[in-house]
């Protein structure tokens, strides 16, 4: 916002009443960006080996006594200070950052070894938030309200919840939930009370896009991003999102969510009343379908409706995409049936379409008139730049895994011997293969993946002998890269889908075939019978 339009919006906060009549803007930085950030890096290189020194000095004592309840506050005052202060040099006014790292840090040192998890993160939340509101710099605010949300969920979650089991999933949604109640509440406070609480918006606004990206992990890795990106992450958020059709914390969250697209709806409903027309109730209706399908739907709808509704059109747009990660993410959800997922996802396209279609055609020759031409021509350049996007990741993630089919050396994996009627779930199978150490490999939230060296036969047979180390291979040895699964490493995935009623034939497996390139990355691309026949 430049310098005008804000001493525009203080003038009409001074006539409204909200802020008072003597009220000035504060003055403008002018300080050359590349000065301060040049002087933040070298003040961050000077914090490092500063920290190094103390920690040697003062290790012992704060690893096992009184310390970082002494030395977390006194250091997070003193930055406070420094950040506070009007006429302070630039070097030390950006040593203070690294120094709320400290302090914090010293702090959660403390608090961690001597609190529950739960408790000791809900007072790291309070913390954040109590530096943030006595900080002067808005971006300062916005990274301490995200460390709060983040400190709030975990506040929120269970010990068990960590190991990321299948029986504790929903923990993290609902923990999720409410950090979004959090956040909708201190908007309440902002509302009803507008005075005083002007770093609450920083702080809001941070919270609220942790929580967006809370809910957007939760809900699963979306649609061709994990075949495009991967990371240990993804395949972690891919676990989480998959929820037990039959527990009780499942459908709890999808009533939740229902409901919260419900109050979304509503909310855009009283804000514009434009909205209030017949096709608008049909698009609110095929959403709040779709949010009764993805637990985490809901939430997100409502903040972009509240956000939108209140002009906040940057976090706005946050929502929008991770809506439309949400959206995504409903291809990997496992406990639906692949035919279930593309029967609601087309239905609802197919609604959606047909409310577009329909409504230009009830608006009013007016209406129609002077407000179409423009509006018409942006959403029609939107639709075609989306279309283009879309069709670009897609084709890009089907060119990569054809070039590994066409190119890649065709190699057979032995499965690990499991009974077959015990693997079957739904419309895929778990697969095991036989991999060095069992998989458990250290640095699996290291984000670089492993490989294994394996030596083929004749027959194309792979046996994987160990973890490779860079060393020089034999003439019958490649590399293959490994995937996290499950908290262990795997050859490519642990499962394989296939058409419903099709169990008996894919129960006979033996080897899985792959397709492998000079880079170690494979493609499952087949099972193979004990004979390498295909099946």
């Amino acid at each position: 916002m430049n310098r005008n339009r804000m001493n525009d919006v203080l003038a009409a906060a001074v006539a409204e009443g909200l802020v008072p009549h003597d009220a000035q803007l504060a003055p403008q930085d002018t300080r050359p960006w590349p000065v301060v950030l040049l002087t933040a890096l070298g003040a961050w290189l000077a914090a490092i080996p500063l920290i190094g020194v103390v920690a040697l000095l003062l290790g012992d004592w704060v690893h096992r006594g009184a310390g970082p309840y002494l030395i977390g506050p006194l250091v997070l005052a003193g930055a406070i200070v420094v950040l506070r202060a009007r006429q302070v040099p630039l070097f030390f006014e950006q040593l203070a950052v690294p120094a709320l790292l400290v302090g914090g840090g010293a702090l959660a040192m403390g608090l961690f070894r001597d609190l529950p998890m739960q408790a000791a993160a809900a007072l790291l939340a309070a913390v954040a938030v109590a530096v943030a509101i006595g900080l002067p710099r808005p971006w300062l605010r916005v990274l301490l309200g995200a460390a709060a949300a983040v400190l709030l969920a975990m506040a929120c979650v269970p010990d068990r919840a960590f190991h990321f089991g299948r029986g504790t999933r929903a923990a993290f949604g609902i923990a999720w939930h409410l950090v979004l109640a959090a956040w909708l509440a201190a908007m309440a406070v902002q509302r009803l009370r507008p005075r005083g609480v002007a770093a609450l918006e920083s702080i809001a606004a941070g919270a609220l896009l942790a929580t967006l990206a809370g809910l957007a992990w939760w809900s699963g890795m979306s649609f061709l991003v994990g075949a495009s990106a991967g990371g240990v992450a993804g395949e972690i958020a891919r676990d989480i999102g998959v929820l037990a059709p039959a527990s009780w914390p499942s459908v709890a969250l999808q009533v939740v969510s229902g409901l919260l697209a419900a109050a979304a709806a509503g909310v855009l409903g009283r804000a514009w009343p434009v909205l209030r027309r017949p096709w608008c109730a049909g698009v609110a209706l095929a959403l709040l379908v779709l949010a009764g399908f993805m637990p985490a739907l809901g939430a997100v709808l409502l903040a972009l409706a509240l956000c939108a509704a209140s002009h906040r059109w940057r976090l706005a747009g946050a929502a929008a995409v991770a809506a439309a990660w949400v959206i995504g993410s409903f291809y990997y959800a496992l406990d639906w049936p692949l035919a279930t997922k593309a029967l609601v996802m087309v239905a609802a396209g197919a609604v959606l379409g047909a409310l577009a279609w329909w409504a230009p055609r009830v608006a009013t020759p007016q209406a129609t008139a002077t407000e179409r031409p423009a509006p018409a021509r942006r959403a029609a350049i939107g639709i075609a730049l989306t279309a283009v996007a879309a069709l670009g990741v897609a084709n890009v993630g089907i060119w990569q895994k054809q070039s590994l089919i066409a190119d890649g050396q065709p190699v057979f994996v032995e499965l690990a011997p499991v009974d077959p009627r015990s693997l079957m779930q739904g419309d895929y199978m778990a697969l095991n293969f036989r991999v060095p150490d069992d998989g458990h490999f250290e640095g699996l939230l290291a984000g670089d993946r492993p490989r294994v060296v394996a030596r083929r036969d004749e027959r194309g047979v792979a046996t994987l002998l160990r973890r490779d180390t860079g060393a020089p291979l034999a003439a019958d040895e490649l590399r293959i890269e490994l995937t996290p699964k499950n908290g262990r490493w795997t050859v490519v995935t642990d499962a394989w889908f296939f058409r419903e009623g099709e169990s008996d034939r894919w129960s006979r497996a033996r080897y899985g075939e792959f397709r492998v390139d000079e880079h170690g990355r494979a493609l499952l691309v087949g099972l193979r019978g004990a004979d390498l026949k295909s099946l």
